[in-house]
């Protein structure tokens, strides 16, 4: 983009941006903080979107509008509002085009498998099938060979543990990159592989646990996590002992809230009529929840379902919910049915981000069934969160669990920037309608 605009700006008839001006670098600079946030809110940075022509077209016309919408109307930051009004389309072409054409460059050549990482995986067949699937599904690696216990059906390349020399396969395939896991070998077979690793590690392959790459693929914790030994894999992230960081935390939540909550004033009489035409009934509902430190709280939501949805007793939402109205759907997808709970924070009982706050009926069903539950609520539950932007369905123990690994993982990371990630998916979700 910059390259367009200054080519333009020296020998052609682009006036807007003046880049033989003083302040032309503080011009650009803002113009690369708006188009990264807008492309990251539309998805620009998504790399099931790069790989696609069409949702690549769509995101960058779509982060170029709202750039240049913003960037021609905040003056005393940016460039003077030019005379001449097609200097504006020209703007906009210019942090259109050559960002598409650098795309499709991207698709063409760098997005090719054969510039994909090589990796060898070593386990047991029942964590190597689970892994080699998880690598298969993200698209994102070449898998050159797995060594194994005995072969998997399907797959190709198998290497007997027993035999083959690690050695001699990495140099073979040019591997850069190890994910082992030794789970389920004998200590004969694990101390053969260590001997082995060893010298490969000094001639700089790159060794990952089956454990730490499932963590960055996914962004959640592995399963093998929840057992007894959780201790050793999940603490507490740092941030959560930083009071500067608690301290803004608890600042944004504050002014969030006001926002929200005076955006919900402007808006109360569209959603008065809405509720009154398709979802008649009490606009308001409360429900005790399930908060910090187990404590319960009662939250506050815009009704979405019909009136005694639960005369028969609790029951898990669901995809599709027939009890949820008309109105409802729409309350849900724009998750306009969750601004009150803003009054929750403002109280303290909830924070902007954080896990989910859960029923007391649910959640004394789930730490039966699922190990280790209760540690999600060693810090506040949250308007959304990073299990809600990643896996906003859950409605069976299974789903529960994997959402569960998600709140780990936001508990184990918990910093400024993954806050900061939550928003925007959260923003994403909201504008591409994908409410819970």
């Amino acid at each position: 983009m910059i390259l367009s605009i200054s080519l333009a700006s020296l020998y052609y008839d682009f006036e807007y941006i003046n880049v033989t001006s003083n302040l032309v670098y503080g011009w650009f600079i803002i113009l690369i903080l708006y188009y990264l946030l807008f492309g990251e809110i539309f998805q620009l940075y998504n790399l099931k979107v790069a790989n696609s022509r069409f949702l690549v077209v769509r995101s960058v016309f779509v982060t170029a509008l709202i750039t240049t919408v913003f960037y021609v109307f905040s003056p005393f930051i940016t460039p003077l509002l030019p005379t001449n009004r097609i200097q504006i389309i020209y703007f906009f072409a210019l942090i259109t085009i050559p960002v598409i054409i650098w795309r499709f460059l991207y698709i063409w050549i760098l997005f090719s498998p054969k510039y994909f990482k090589t990796v060898i995986v070593i386990g047991h067949a029942s964590r190597a099938e689970r892994l080699i699937g998880l690598i298969q599904s993200k698209n994102l690696h070449n898998i050159a060979a797995y060594v194994s216990n005995v072969e998997i059906n399907g797959l190709s390349n198998f290497n007997d543990i027993n035999t083959t020399g690690l050695s001699k396969l990495i140099h073979a395939n040019l591997v850069t990159e190890i994910v082992i896991s030794t789970s389920g070998f004998s200590s004969e077979v694990i101390k053969k592989i260590n001997q082995e690793l060893i010298l490969l590690f000094e001639e700089g392959v790159n060794i990952k646990s089956f454990e730490t790459y499932y963590e960055e693929v996914t962004d959640s914790v592995p399963k093998e996590y929840l057992d007894y030994n959780f201790y050793k894999q999940i603490n507490f992230s740092k941030s959560s002992e930083n009071k500067f960081y608690l301290f803004t935390h608890r600042i944004m939540d504050i002014i969030s809230s006001v926002v929200g909550l005076l955006f919900f004033v402007c808006i109360i009489p569209f959603i008065l009529l809405g509720n009154l035409v398709a979802n008649r009934g009490p606009l308001l509902y409360f429900q005790e929840r399930v908060g910090s430190k187990g404590k319960t709280f009662r939250i506050i939501k815009l009704r979405s379902m019909i009136k005694n949805a639960e005369n028969n007793g609790a029951v898990w939402a669901k995809k599709n919910d027939k009890r949820i109205t008309v109105f409802g759907k729409f309350l849900r997808n724009t998750r306009l049915d969750e601004f009150p709970q803003f009054i929750n924070i403002i109280k303290g009982d909830m924070s902007l981000i954080g896990p989910r706050p859960e029923r007391p009926e649910f959640v004394s069903d789930l730490k039966d069934k699922i190990p280790f539950y209760a540690i999600r609520h060693v810090v506040k539950p949250g308007l959304t969160g990073w299990a809600q932007v990643n896996y906003p369905y859950a409605s069976t123990i299974e789903e529960q669990e994997n959402k569960l690994r998600y709140d780990l993982y936001y508990i184990k990371e918990r910093n400024s920037f993954l806050d900061f990630k939550i928003l925007i998916k959260t923003i994403t979700t909201v504008l591409f309608y994908r409410g819970q």
